[in-house]
């Protein structure tokens, strides 16, 4: 089972592929992890034990009759608890759809099981995505492998977390405002925010429309490559799909390089707040680059200092609006239906009951955001700051070809550390949010441990819109460089569970 689980998702798919393993038996032993390690963890919200081995049976019925497999057959995967799944529970780590099961598949979820990706279950969350700890989950917060007493990241530190424990070699994350890019850099995995709309919306449960995107969660670069491809293209089910061809990121990942390419680093990504060895670790990270044949450039983005306050005005007044349609009375928790309460009484009950702490917040600010008299000063503010920071990064790419930056100012914080201070837990988005606001794509790979704790540091690569193979092949260079530097990938220094 130990050498099984520690594969990469590559070399998973070979082995089944050519018979030296079945996909049941690859199930079956991250299935055994799963069952050994996360009751400390606490990654997973749901196991499908019986759907993941009835896929994996199918897989290998396909070989056994000489079907060609596709490149991620048999791969089990851990699927981020905001993706409708039809007849899985889909709570979004909320008790106001404790127990919901979809009568349908997301876009996402339908094209895992065409490409015979094998899911295993459902991963913990922050409620609705909003959160950078997993501690905003109804159901309890998860660990981080690295340090169980740590937050994984959030909102999809479930997902980061199962991938760490060895749990499985794929997830799925969402990412509003870093909630799959901050998650990898604490972990020491890798987590790919695709260009927005590069990957279907639908039957992903919203939480700020303009802002959310799914994308591939992985221990290594090809391997996210290998899932961005099954997840990415166009969809007529979600109207903000671009409908484009997907970018080539495996070739992009199998040839890595960054010679005779511009990069650039933004002086605004960095300074007060900024964790000294996190700080370390990335200017190693330039002085990488700059060895394997990268020119670096400058940058000013005087509008990237105002991202977060703009983030936290539009993702709130969308997420009221979206939250609406969780009244109790359509689907999902209802509260107060006993005959002595009117339809709109059990609708506040029901929301008073089912929605957590953070998610009220985030509810009253963009509620009052929107309001009469106040919009223009605030939503209509921050969509200007929006425009502005797009207008920032189109500046820099006509200078460079990529830019990067720390993912996060700080390592892994301690459960509880920031719980009742929600503006420091935000600024653990502070690297990462100016790329949900203008829509391109960044990833977050490892790039080394933070000496002052031992925990690992994320290094953010940003590319311009739909060009996001551009992410992997510079990812692919600064991990082979890591590799051949440390002799092994980073997370094999995971502590053992």
């Amino acid at each position: 089972m130990t050498d099984i689980i520690k594969l990469t998702a590559a070399e998973t798919a070979a082995k089944i592929a050519s018979g030296e393993l079945t996909a049941v038996e690859v199930t079956e032993a991250h299935l055994a992890r799963i069952e050994a390690v996360d009751e400390k963890v606490h990654a997973f919200l749901h196991v499908d034990r019986e759907g993941a081995l009835a896929q994996a049976r199918a897989v290998d019925e396909k070989r056994e009759r000489g079907e060609k497999l596709g490149p991620l057959a048999g791969v089990p995967l851990a699927l981020k608890d905001i993706f409708t799944t039809e007849g899985v529970p889909t709570t979004v780590g909320s008790k106001i759809l404790e127990g919901w099961i979809p009568p349908y598949d997301a876009t996402v979820t339908q094209k895992l099981k065409a490409a015979d990706v094998v899911i295993l279950g459902k991963t913990n969350m922050d409620e609705f995505a909003m959160g950078s700890s997993t501690e905003n989950s109804a159901y309890g917060p998860t660990g981080n492998p690295w340090d169980l007493t740590k937050i994984p990241g959030g909102s999809g530190g479930g997902s980061s977390a199962a991938l760490a424990a060895h749990m499985a070699p794929l997830a799925i994350g969402t990412d509003t405002g870093g909630s799959i890019r901050q998650p990898a850099a604490v972990t020491g995995t890798v987590g790919v925010k695709p260009t927005y709309g590069a990957v279907s919306r639908y039957g992903m449960v919203a939480f700020s429309s303009s802002l959310d995107q799914g994308g591939p969660c992985a221990r290594t670069v090809l391997d996210a490559a290998l899932l961005h491809e099954v997840i990415a293209g166009h969809d007529p089910l979600d109207s903000t799909s671009i409908d484009e061809p997907v970018p080539a990121v495996v070739e992009a990942a199998r040839n890595g390089s960054v010679e005779g390419m511009r990069v650039g680093v933004v002086k605004q990504f960095r300074g007060e707040g900024y964790q000294a060895g996190v700080i370390q670790r990335f200017d190693e990270s330039v002085a990488l680059l700059k060895e394997l044949g990268a020119e670096i450039v400058e940058l000013d983005c005087p509008s990237f200092d105002l991202a977060l306050s703009a983030y936290y005005l539009i993702a709130p007044s969308e997420c009221s609006s979206n939250l609406a349609r969780f009244d109790g009375l359509r689907y999902g928790l209802r509260t107060g239906d006993d005959g002595t309460h009117s339809a709109e009484e059990v609708t506040s009950l029901t929301r008073e009951a089912g929605f957590g702490p953070e998610v009220k917040r985030r509810i009253m600010l963009g509620t009052y955001a929107l309001s009469s008299g106040y919009y223009d000063a605030y939503y209509g503010s921050a969509q200007k700051v929006r425009t502005l920071i797009k207008q920032d990064f189109d500046k820099a790419f006509e200078q460079v070809d990529v830019i990067v930056s720390p993912t996060t100012p700080t390592t892994a914080f301690a459960i509880g550390e920031r719980a009742d201070d929600p503006m420091a837990m935000y600024l653990a988005d502070l690297c990462t949010i100016p790329t949900n606001l203008a829509g391109n794509a960044a990833m977050s790979l490892p790039c080394g441990l933070a000496p002052e704790d031992n925990l690992p540091v994320g290094l953010q690569i940003i590319a311009p819109v739909m060009k996001d193979d551009r992410l992997y092949k510079v990812g692919a260079a600064v991990e082979a460089a890591f590799v051949e530097k440390w002799g092994h990938p980073l997370i094999e220094e995971a502590p053992s569970l």
